[in-house]
């Protein structure tokens, strides 16, 4: 037996919860994340290809997906680097995760890790890839 929903007189938009999205706390949040230069070597460009487009993602995402509660920063770098590690071909994402998961204090023993554990879940090949990027981007940090 099927159940029709309840019909409301309430619009839908009134029955959802507004989503956040901040854009001055999105860029502070990116502040957060990324260095001037690495922001500086990014959005410029893709504002010039796409304009309007580097400040929705920051908008969005930093300003609101990164502001939702209930995971810390250090968990949503943990899960961007396994879910840009399972994607695969995304080298300079993944490679900025890594700077930024240093920024959020995390150690390079645990970022080396993640690619580890990664291995029997996304395949050796994907995880090796990972490895090598994880491997220049902390080398490079080192360097600074």
């Amino acid at each position: 037996m099927t159940t029709e929903p309840e019909p409301t007189d309430r619009a839908l938009s009134e029955r959802l919860t507004p989503a956040r999205f901040d854009r001055a706390e999105g860029y502070r949040m990116l502040a957060v994340l990324q260095d001037e230069a690495t922001q500086q070597a990014a959005l410029p460009g893709l504002e010039q290809l796409a304009p309007g487009f580097a400040d929705w993602l920051v908008t969005a995402l930093f300003g609101g997906t990164y502001q939702r509660e209930g995971l810390s920063l250090r968990d949503r770098q943990l899960i961007n680097l396994a879910a840009l590690t399972a994607l695969g071909g995304v080298d300079p994402q993944l490679s900025g995760h890594v700077t930024s998961s240093l920024r959020v204090g995390m150690t390079r023993t645990e970022i080396i890790e993640v690619f580890v554990h990664l291995a029997p879940y996304v395949g050796v090949p994907r995880a090796l890839a990972g490895l090598r990027v994880a491997a220049t981007a902390l080398a490079d940090t080192e360097q600074r």
